[in-house]
């Protein structure tokens, strides 16, 4: 054996230990990490808790923040009016107006324009005396009917006072009749005045004078005629009172 080999051997010796050493205190470490694992896999799981419910809570309601104030527009200030330039501008003449040219007056139209006056004169007063003979005209006419109509009455109530007078004549009132009672008779008669019938329409209060009465209309027949034929009416109206004249 030589030197150099003898040398190489005492090296490799050497470095067997440590290296034997490394190898045995890994395999502790990978056989204790082994024994931990499965250690904790064998351990029991923890128990989970789980409440079941119908429905979740509802919501919490909004919060409405107020409305926040608008705030006033901001006025910003006129500005100050421009300062008019010291030189003005040197106004435009005005145009002088046209002098008026008058027309000449032409005689011919002024006198027909006065004929033309004249006679629309002429017609207004043409028409005012037309509308004052239609007044005058018509007041005339209001005061002939007037008269016209009393006469017709004063000649009708002399009519009917003939008439009453005929029936007083012939009548018997009852001897114990006392004060003025009034009697009130609808007779129909003919245009000969011959009475066809008689209806008491209002009654005195007393009998036995407004039988008289009635006793004396018929014993009148026939009744008097008016003056005039349009006064006499078929149906007559007549009162009674036997203190009337």
């Amino acid at each position: 054996m030589s030197a150099v080999t003898f040398d190489f051997l005492q090296r490799r010796e050497h470095g067997i230990g440590p290296a034997v050493a490394l190898s045995a205190i890994v395999h502790v470490v990978l056989a204790a990490v082994l024994v931990l694992g499965v250690r904790w896999q064998v351990s029991a799981p923890d128990t989970v808790t789980v409440d079941l419910v119908d429905a979740l809570p509802p919501p919490p309601a909004p919060v409405v923040e107020p409305p926040k104030p608008v705030p006033a527009p901001k006025v910003e200030p006129e500005p100050p009016p421009k300062a008019k330039p010291d030189i003005a501008l040197k106004e435009k003449p005005k145009p002088k107006p046209k002098p008026e040219v008058k027309p000449k007056a032409d005689p011919d139209f002024q006198k027909r324009l006065r004929e033309q006056m004249a006679m629309e004169q002429k017609a207004l007063d043409q028409q005012r005396q037309e509308r004052e003979l239609r007044e005058l005209i018509a007041k005339q006419q209001a005061e002939t009917a007037r008269v016209a109509s009393a006469a017709k009455a004063r000649a009708l109530n002399e009519y009917i006072a003939r008439i009453q007078a005929k029936v007083k004549g012939n009548w018997i009132l009852p001897p114990d009749l006392q004060g003025n009672p009034e009697a009130v008779f609808l007779v129909v008669q003919l245009p000969t005045g011959e009475v066809l019938s008689t209806r008491l329409i209002k009654s005195s209060g007393n009998a036995s004078y407004d039988a008289a009465v009635e006793r004396a209309i018929l014993k009148s027949s026939p009744l008097p005629l008016p003056a005039s034929r349009e006064l006499f009416a078929r149906e007559l109206k007549l009162t009674f009172r036997p203190q009337d004249k």
